[in-house]
């Protein structure tokens, strides 16, 4: 079980393999599939992941950071610190001191991520080691000057077998080894937010070919002989749970647009004020009962989200199931699937 307390805040399950010999380093694989609701595995077959399961430790309950959303809950697996401290604290940011905006898989300046060090540059730094990724969040951005010896960018249209393909071939072939490597895959995430959690026909279905994957993934470790020198860790970063266009706190009916910058949305929101701040937290507060509304310096300390510039003066938190949005029109495109709010153990169904 080498390598693994680094997982404490991650987002839903845990399993590990390993034999490594003492005459080479330990290797580790991190596996993410997004967004995979804590019930799933309860309410689905998963012949290939219990199979693997059975062979390694399940993890019942560990407990994603908030804000639940996919780019900070990845660093925080990473990094094994909360997103005050390693700095990426949303999946869109705005940093007051330098006026720098950041939009997720796009943005590849260092600045976003240079607050932590991430295992793979801990690895990359060490004698006779490498790293390589397959679009884990970061693993293509030069952190600290260093990047995996070995990645790929991010790009929704590459499949899963790809990915797999590359990451295995560094691991079975590279000089100096490579002795960590992640795999990231955007479901159940993707589709959780077209069809809904609940929607059990088209869920079922993105959940099977999940479970292929990992049988695959296992199926490919063993022909390449790297089953029994590898730890395999598969995770998640948080859950989901159903949205409906009945439950919508719509902002433009709770405020002039022209009084603040919205940063973040949905279903935490951040909101940079144009104009004076207790004006814009006032009337927000009194939005709408299903939205709490913190200052910055009132967000509860157990949500260990205070101590960076780049988190704004208010934080909005919609109640679970409940969607922030800025007026009717983006009703047209919303989401049936929502990322979970607060940071629970895992069999608790969370959303993001």
């Amino acid at each position: 079980m080498k390598l693994l307390l680094m997982l404490l805040f991650s987002g839903l399950m845990t399993g590990c393999r390993g034999n490594s010999s003492s005459a080479s380093p330990p290797k580790l694989l991190l596996v993410s599939f997004d967004g995979f609701r804590a019930d799933y595995l309860q309410n689905y077959e998963f012949p290939h992941l219990q199979n693997f399961i059975k062979e390694g430790v399940l993890v019942e309950q560990v407990k994603n950071v908030f804000i639940t959303k996919t780019f900070p809950n990845h660093y925080s697996i990473v990094t094994g610190l909360y997103e005050e401290s390693h700095g990426i604290v949303a999946n869109s940011m705005y940093d007051v001191n330098t006026k720098k905006h950041f939009s997720d898989h796009n943005d590849k300046d260092p600045f976003w991520w240079n607050e932590a060090v991430p295992i793979w540059v801990t690895n990359q730094l060490q004698d006779n080691r490498s790293s390589a990724a397959a679009m884990w969040p970061g693993t293509d951005v030069p952190i600290h000057n260093t990047t995996p010896s070995y990645f790929m960018s991010y790009n929704p249209s590459v499949s899963f077998r790809e990915r797999l393909s590359n990451v295995t071939a560094w691991l079975s072939s590279s000089n100096p080894p490579v002795t960590f490597a992640a795999l990231y895959w955007e479901e159940p995430d993707a589709s959780g937010h077209k069809y809904g959690p609940e929607d059990k026909e088209n869920m079922r279905r993105v959940l099977e070919e999940i479970d292929e994957h990992i049988g695959e993934l296992v199926h490919r470790l063993k022909v390449l002989g790297l089953w029994e020198s590898l730890n395999v860790i598969i995770t998640s970063d948080h859950g989901m749970t159903q949205c409906s266009k009945d439950r919508v706190i719509n902002l433009d009916g709770c405020l002039d647009p022209s009084y603040y910058t919205l940063i973040d949305l949905t279903p935490v929101a951040a909101i940079l004020p144009k104009i004076n701040k207790t004006k814009v937290y006032s009337k927000l507060k009194i939005c709408n009962p299903h939205m709490n509304v913190y200052l910055k310096e009132d967000i509860p300390a157990r949500f260990h989200y205070q101590h960076s510039d780049r988190i704004q003066p208010i934080i909005l938190v919609a109640d679970e199931g409940w969607t922030i949005v800025l007026n009717n029109s983006s009703l047209k495109c919303l989401p049936l699937g929502l990322r979970s709010l607060n940071p629970e153990p895992v069999p608790r169904l969370c959303a993001s």
